[in-house]
């Protein structure tokens, strides 16, 4: 990265990712210029966001509340609706554009952006777990770049620098096990929403808090190694690291293993996405490890979390399941929020969903979408027992 200033659109800026975003943005104003944010919803904030950093133009995914951003942000082009977040996606005025969307809704703003020519820093793991095939070829096609944000990927990513992928044995994702690490199994059925929402190391949105308490966030974050690292799936595992300051390993052929430390921040792997390949001095916490003092790892419990093994059998299936995992998982996890079905119904759903669909080798961008219609109402028509 040079000098020049890096003109930045922010998708999701109102939620964790988008906020953290803003963080590194406000310490270098020199580097970065906000040219364009988007929320779905919390116009409050995002009204409070564009007064500060002044974007060209915004999007709210509510149409409801574009009256109140526009007359709040006068001069600011306000765009709305899923329509206004995609045309802001596809726009090329941006050198990156940060995608910090949530869920299934993510993934085709970023295949607009990088049709439009731009770098993504990528947050939105359901981009590559649905259509990871499809974009790898629009990176390739677009010479686009994609800058890895979760702080797994980003570990893996600044491990690998400088590295001959030829000398890779595999790649390890680690996890902090999530709030159910040492809950017995038979305690499952009775999680309630407020237990699987209080993570012990970081402060999330609640749909990735839920897939870090069934563990469906390791899954996925293994479909997008995949997808990122251009390794076959054996070559990928999981490892439980309760402390979660290691993010995650690399082990070369000769039996070096490398490893990326860290506290538990996300502010600096959206840094270093938005900076590559440069580190930014900053002054917020820094790791100490003799104030850690002890680092632990266990194995992944298959049979406790389910879910692990769900994205494992997507990812080898191929084709069409992983999509249908993803968006499966998101409905469920949302009628768990909801209190619709209890915490153990989550990888049950998403099994019938994966066993009912009609597979489809190597689905478009239509296909893609007509599937997650699909698996959403089939999800919400399930009927329980």
């Amino acid at each position: 990265m040079s000098s020049k200033t890096k003109n930045l659109s922010v998708l999701g800026s109102t939620g964790s990712i988008g906020v953290n975003a803003l963080n590194v943005v406000r310490s270098y104003p020199d580097l970065f210029k906000i040219r364009s944010l988007s929320a779905h919803s919390q116009a409050d904030l995002l009204i409070e966001q564009a007064l500060e950093f002044q974007p060209a133009a915004v999007a709210i995914g509510d149409a409801t509340q574009s009256a109140k951003v526009k007359a709040a942000l006068p001069g600011i082009e306000i765009l709305k609706g899923r329509s206004g977040l995609l045309e802001l996606a596809s726009r090329d005025d941006v050198d990156v554009m940060l995608n910090g969307l949530v869920g299934s809704a993510g993934m085709e703003p970023s295949i607009c952006s990088i049709k439009a020519g731009v770098d993504i820093a990528l947050s939105n793991k359901e981009s590559l777990v649905m259509a990871g095939d499809l974009i790898n070829r629009l990176l390739s096609e677009n010479k686009v770049n994609l800058y890895p944000v979760d702080s797994e990927h980003s570990a893996i990513w600044q491990c690998l620098v400088g590295e001959d992928m030829a000398h890779v044995k595999r790649l390890v994702v680690t996890g902090s096990g999530g709030p159910f690490r040492t809950t017995p199994k038979e305690a499952f059925k009775d999680i309630t929403v407020a237990q699987a929402l209080k993570h012990p190391n970081w402060a999330m949105g609640r749909k990735i808090t839920i897939d870090s308490a069934t563990m469906m966030n390791k899954g996925l974050e293994v479909i997008e190694a995949f997808w990122l690292f251009h390794l076959p799936v054996e070559k990928i595992d999981i490892v439980i690291h309760p402390q979660s300051i290691i993010h995650s390993m690399v082990e070369m052929v000769d039996g070096s293993v490398k490893a990326q430390l860290g506290i538990p921040d996300m502010k600096i792997p959206i840094q270093y996405a938005l900076s590559y390949p440069r580190h930014l001095k900053q002054d917020w916490e820094q790791l100490d490890l003799t104030k850690i003092g002890t680092l632990t790892f266990e194995a992944p419990d298959l049979d406790k979390f389910k879910c692990i093994q769900l994205a494992f059998d997507a990812l080898q299936e191929g084709g069409s399941m992983p999509v249908v995992l993803n968006v499966a998982n998101e409905e469920a996890v949302y009628q768990f929020l909801d209190g619709e079905i209890p915490f153990t119904a989550i990888p049950e759903l998403i099994t019938k969903a994966m066993e009912s669909h009609e597979f489809l080798e190597h689905p478009d961008l239509d296909d893609i979408l007509a599937l997650e219609k699909w698996t959403q109402a089939f999800i919400k028509g399930v009927k329980r027992s």
